[in-house]
C-alpha cells in the first residue's frame, strides 16, 4: 500500500482541526492546495501569517482590530450613545452590513453555556459592565442570538445593568428561533433592529 508523505499527511492533520472540516474534507482541500499554482498557496500561507500576527481585539469593545481601538470605536460619526451586544466579531459584521445601525458596539467573544462549560467569566461581560457604568448610553441592544444560551445570556447581563438608567431592548423576533445572525438577510437584521423591544428581565 502506497504512503501518503509526511509534508501531505501534516497538511491534512492540520486541516482537519478547522471547525466544520472532517478527514474527508481535509483531504479534498489538502489536494486542491497542491494542485494550485505555488504563488497562490503561499499567497494562503501569508494571509494566515498576517492575521496570526497583527489581528487582536479592540481594547474597548472586543471588535477584531489591527491598531488598538477598531474603525468602529475610531469613528466619531457614530451614535455615541446606542450600544449594541453581540457574541461574536461575525455577528457584528452582520449587523454593519444590514445598514442601518449607527451606534458602538460590544463583542462578549461566547455565550453562557453552562452545559459547555462556558460562564459568565469566560465573557467579557464585566468589561461591559464597567462599560455601561463608566458612560453616557441611553440603550443597550441585546443582539446575542435567538437561541437558549443567547437568550440566557442577555436576561444575565440585563439583569447586571437593571440599576442603571438604561434603556434595554432585544432585537425583534423576525430572526427565526435558533438561529444566528451572521446567516440571516440584511432586511431581516434590518427588521430585527427597527422592531427592537424593551427586555423584562
Amino acid at each position: 500500500m502506497a504512503e501518503v508523505s509526511q509534508s501531505v499527511t501534516d497538511l491534512i492533520n492540520e486541516l482537519a482541526k478547522l471547525p466544520g472540516i472532517g478527514k474527508k474534507s481535509a483531504e479534498r482541500l489538502a489536494y486542491h492546495l497542491l494542485r494550485t499554482p505555488k504563488t497562490e498557496a503561499l499567497a494562503l500561507a501569508e494571509a494566515i501569517r498576517r492575521v496570526k500576527e497583527n489581528v487582536r481585539y479592540c481594547s474597548v469593545c472586543y471588535n477584531l482590530a489591527e491598531e488598538e481601538l477598531c474603525s468602529i470605536c475610531r469613528d466619531p460619526r457614530r451614535d455615541q450613545e446606542l450600544l449594541c451586544v453581540v457574541e461574536q466579531p461575525r455577528d457584528l459584521l452582520a449587523l454593519e452590513q444590514a445598514g442601518v445601525y449607527r451606534g458602538l458596539y460590544h463583542v462578549l467573544l461566547g455565550r453562557i453555556a453552562p452545559l459547555e462549560g462556558i460562564t459568565p467569566e469566560q465573557l467579557t461581560i464585566d468589561a461591559l459592565v464597567q462599560r455601561v457604568r463608566s458612560g453616557k448610553f441611553r440603550e443597550v441592544i441585546m443582539a446575542t442570538n435567538p437561541t437558549i444560551e443567547g437568550d440566557g445570556t442577555a436576561l444575565h447581563i440585563s439583569s447586571l445593568l437593571g440599576d442603571l438608567p438604561v434603556r434595554i431592548t432585544r432585537l425583534a423576533r423576525g430572526i427565526t428561533s435558533g438561529s444566528v445572525l451572521e446567516f440571516a438577510n440584511k432586511e431581516i437584521l434590518a427588521d430585527a433592529l427597527t422592531g427592537r423591544q424593551a427586555l423584562n428581565y
